[in-house]
């Protein structure tokens, strides 16, 4: 295992811990960025259990984008994210920005999602 790889899991690890002790039963937004995509997921971590899930590999999202690397697709993908989870019941979430800087795309996402209706 290389040290970048080391260093981020070791990020990750701190960020989820924390957000399992702040979480107070809220189901998590959690965020996934790779180099030509972006995912996102609202889980449920009482039931185990995806609640709504979104993501730029979607049909009716590849064919709208232009790349699923940049900011205008992670957007899209927030709204749609909120929107499935407010139609699933939820409201309020809390962010799980992984182990990636909250800058960018996974700030993109978080505001988009913020402006379709989840509270965090």
């Amino acid at each position: 295992m290389s040290k970048a790889l080391k260093g981020f899991e070791k990020r990750k690890a701190r960020v989820r811990r924390s957000i399992r002790k702040a979480a107070n039963g809220r189901p998590r937004l959690s965020v996934h960025r790779s180099s030509k995509n972006i995912y996102a997921q609202v889980i449920d971590d009482v039931s185990g259990r995806t609640v709504a899930s979104a993501s730029t590999m979607e049909k009716d999202l590849r064919g709208s984008l232009k790349t699923g690397a940049d900011q205008a697709a992670a957007a899209e993908v927030g709204k749609l994210v909120a929107a499935r989870a407010v139609e699933a019941g939820v409201k309020e979430v809390i962010f799980d920005r992984g182990g990636y800087i909250y800058h960018g795309r996974v700030k993109a996402l978080a505001d988009a999602a913020r402006e379709g209706g989840l509270e965090f």
